[in-house]
């Protein structure tokens, strides 16, 4: 089969354990994202298998209708939106769907816990300049980093990796609290965490806050401005999962009011990141270019998934399908 590999950006795929599964098929690596449906379109038209990294590439009705000889999408972990599902069904492409892992997630989320409660980017990028002790170039930020112990925690989403995040707040000695849907809410106390009596007090009593909900057409903009501007000018919000959980504008908004004081941020709703985007450059705002899975076993697991999914579908024996194979 002749295979695509959309949107490496480190140019690593190839140098994966599991890479050598497709020894005996044509793969052609793409670094760089097309500039657009047309240009993606004449791009993959040669191919008849896709492997998506995420959801770096949307395959819309209007991309796939120009993709005749497609018959694959080996979707590294689970499909979020990003392809069009209903048009891949009518068309006959099948779709494969790989596995995940919390693991590096959760890990990235604390990590941006510790970092940006410390205040550790900004006098580590400082001392590069020669400036000794200093938080920050702003005197109203370039105040004290602190502590996690005796903090709240509250974890907006009690799934796999919610739950992870709540360990490592016990661990750290905060007070962790959990909000969300019914069924995370009774998930999180039986095993001996406290909810949030209301959304309010969630935002409002919370030291930091971090997001670690699914996307769908529920949860879209489902934080707002006025969630954002209840939480202590102090406070830090975290989001890891997806930026179109809040509202347009709402970040920033909040932000510029001091409401919450600081923030760190994984996911945003334009990738890669433009450098003249209105985040880049704030002292009060620690930005990671999307590095939630972005990790040596992660990538060894998600690809070798979607690997032997296009193995699979070329033996005539097809797995973890979402739409059936039809061309």
């Amino acid at each position: 089969m002749k295979i695509a590999i959309l949107d490496d950006y480190q140019d690593v795929v190839r140098q994966l354990r599991c890479f050598d599964l497709l020894k005996e098929h044509e793969v052609k690596v793409f670094q760089h994202s097309a500039s657009g449906a047309g240009q993606l379109a004449i791009r993959l038209a040669p191919f008849d298998a896709i492997v998506l990294i995420r959801e770096r590439t949307r395959l819309t009705r209007a991309v796939l209708n120009k993709l005749p000889n497609l018959k694959l999408i080996s979707q590294t972990g689970k499909v979020s939106g990003n392809i069009d599902v209903e048009a891949a069904r009518e068309l006959g492409i099948a779709i494969a769907e790989g596995v995940g892992d919390p693991t590096a997630p959760a890990e990235l989320t604390w990590a941006l816990i510790m970092a940006a409660s410390r205040r550790i980017p900004g006098y580590a990028n400082l001392l590069q300049q020669g400036l000794w002790q200093s938080s920050a170039v702003k005197p109203e930020l370039n105040g004290l980093g602190r502590v996690l112990k005796g903090r709240r925690l509250g974890i907006w989403g009690y799934g796999k990796i919610g739950k992870l995040i709540a360990g490592y707040a016990r661990a750290f000695g905060m007070q962790a609290w959990v909000w969300g849907s019914d069924a995370g809410q009774l998930r999180a106390q039986a095993d001996g965490l406290e909810t949030a009596p209301d959304r309010h007090s969630f935002f409002a009593e919370s030291d930091v806050v971090t997001l670690h909900l699914r996307l769908n057409e529920h949860t879209r903009h489902l934080i707002t401005a006025d969630d954002l501007q209840a939480m202590k000018s102090d406070a830090l919000l975290v989001n890891t999962s997806r930026a179109e959980l809040i509202a347009p504008d709402a970040l920033l908004a909040s932000l510029d009011a001091g409401h919450p004081g600081f923030a760190a941020l994984d996911v945003f709703e334009t990738e890669p990141l433009a450098l003249q985007d209105p985040l880049m450059r704030r002292e009060n705002v620690l930005l990671t270019p999307h590095l939630g899975y972005v990790e040596q076993d992660s990538y060894e697991l998600y690809f070798r998934a979607a690997f032997s999914n296009i193995l699979a579908y070329a033996a005539g024996n097809p797995e973890n399908l979402l739409t059936p194979a039809g061309r």
